[in-house]
């Protein structure tokens, strides 16, 4: 941005008071062109002098009304957000056409589809296995834990006990690192240069690995009671391998105490690496939730239609609202009289909601 003459600032949580309020005030009056940012963005006394675009990355960590958050903070500001893994809300959305799409749906040059496997808990052995297979090819490993610390209340395995279980008793002559959530920022960003630098061969995390992770000489993950997971997660988690030319595998972990809602997640992970086709299967699985309200699963105001099968007629409906909502006359004649009270009856303040993907 610097070589197109364009003032960038940066703006989180960890931000001093200080710093703060410099990049508020050249956020107000323009000086800063542009801000990169954490949720920190989205705060109340945040201004712009004009705001034409925002940007939202990893959508599904955002919710409906922080998406709309940002929309207020301009008049009209184009809005584009991005996603590995439509959530099934914007799925649905989608159908109604009140998004753009885009997809890219081809990997970069060089990469192969990650290869992955269910086990059952007695299985793991044969994971542990194909993990020091990659590890003696000199490449590097995650393995991926629900909590962070074994608690009375719960059969999770944990990535603190595990880490130790696996330097232990599983790849005594590997360099194991941790990292987790309750770590401090610093601890965390060292554990991670020390991965990515090729001085930890195998990575134990929650799911902080989740986004924003690229090491691309790690090749195999494992998680952990993986059908405690939900399909978006999942999906990104397994992004994090499968970066570079090697082959790469996610190895999955279920218990047998799975669910069926559990069990249909995962095979629906061992099928396929496209993220459409996971997310019209957790639309299926979880339903799309109210489009014009806050809640992004469950099952969606529909007395007849279904999203899945109905899409033809769904596309017909969307083109006869859209063609009522163009006409000059749909919010002043009086043959759209009902029509507009039925509106506001039902969806009320609701229907700005409508808009926020």
């Amino acid at each position: 941005m610097k070589a197109l003459g364009l003032h960038v600032v940066f703006l989180s949580g960890a931000t001093s008071a200080a710093e703060r309020r410099d990049i508020l005030e050249q956020l107000q009056t323009g000086h800063a062109h542009m801000v990169v940012g954490t949720h920190a963005v989205l705060q109340k006394d945040v201004h712009f002098a004009n705001l034409g675009l925002g940007i939202i990355d990893e959508q599904h960590r955002f919710g409906v009304l922080q998406r709309g958050c940002l929309r207020k903070k301009g008049k009209h500001p184009d809005l584009l957000v991005m996603t590995a893994t439509p959530i099934p809300r914007t799925l649905a959305l989608t159908v109604y056409g009140d998004l753009s799409l885009s997809v890219i749906d081809q990997l970069p040059p060089g990469r192969s589809p990650v290869v992955t496997k269910v086990l059952l808990e007695g299985q793991r052995r044969k994971a542990f296995e194909e993990i020091s297979r990659e590890l003696n090819e000199g490449r590097q490993a995650y393995i991926v834990y629900p909590l962070v610390e074994e608690t009375e209340k719960s059969d999770l395995l944990a990535a603190t006990e595990g880490a130790e279980y696996l330097s232990a008793k599983i790849f005594p002559d590997k360099t194991i690192g941790v990292l987790h959530g309750k770590m401090r920022t610093d601890e965390k960003e060292t554990i991670m240069r020390s991965f990515k630098s090729g001085n930890l061969d195998v990575l134990v995390s929650t799911t902080v690995i989740e986004v924003g992770i690229d090491v691309p000489n790690a090749t195999v993950m494992m998680i952990e009671h993986a059908e405690r997971f939900g399909l978006a997660q999942l999906h990104q988690l397994r992004g994090r391998v499968g970066r570079g030319a090697c082959q790469s595998y996610c190895l999955m972990i279920r218990s047998r105490r799975c669910s069926e809602d559990g069990l249909r997640r995962l095979e629906v992970m061992a099928s396929t690496t496209d993220g459409f086709k996971i997310a019209e299967a957790d639309l299926e699985i979880r339903g799309p939730g109210e489009f014009l309200g806050t809640r992004q699963a469950g099952v969606p105001d529909f007395r007849v239609a279904n999203l899945l099968s109905d899409g033809r007629v769904l596309e017909q409906a969307r083109q006869e609202a859209f063609s009522i909502a163009e006409d000059p006359a749909f919010l002043t004649a009086d043959r759209y009289g009902e029509l507009r009270q039925a509106l506001k009856d039902r969806w009320g303040d609701r229907l700005e909601l409508a808009s926020l993907g």
